[in-house]
């Protein structure tokens, strides 16, 4: 086992906030993106996400009419054996209805944990502070996870 994956597992669930970073950088967390990109090209970890990541990483460069980056996040969030993009399925809604029905998730957060629970991820990825509140052992927020 390697650091990342003795750290998050082997199946890690990337919100789109680690996409964001990783397409766009973020001085912040550039080692430890760095070291996510590396584990997944060297099949230390599985990613996984949902097809919604596309849909919330193309708002903005849509809205700039960025095309090198509308272009980089269509190329990156394309399925391979390492990354799977899961497809938004009536059980993903149906679980997501019960996360919003037990939490103050929003739609697109509820749809994403619940994606990463019904594909039995290790751990879900992120750097939204909100989803702390939830207590779920899971859930790693990015800003707080050593992975060096």
């Amino acid at each position: 086992m390697g650091r990342i994956s003795s750290a998050l597992g082997q199946r890690v669930y990337f919100d789109t906030n680690i996409f964001i970073y990783a397409v766009e950088g973020f001085a912040d967390y550039a080692d430890q993106v760095q070291a996510l990109l590396e584990a997944l090209d060297t099949g230390e970890i599985v990613v996984v996400t949902s097809e919604l990541t596309l849909a919330e990483t193309l708002v903005k460069p849509v809205k700039e009419q960025n095309l090198t980056i509308e272009q980089a996040y269509r190329t990156f969030l394309t399925p391979t054996a390492a990354l799977q993009v899961i497809p938004i399925s009536r059980d993903v809604l149906e679980e997501a209805a019960r996360l919003r029905a037990t939490t103050k998730l929003k739609l697109p957060d509820a749809i994403q944990l619940a994606t990463a629970i019904r594909e039995q991820c290790d751990s879900f990825l992120t750097n939204d502070e909100m989803f702390k509140s939830l207590h779920l052992p899971f859930v790693r927020i990015l800003s707080e996870t050593s992975l060096m």
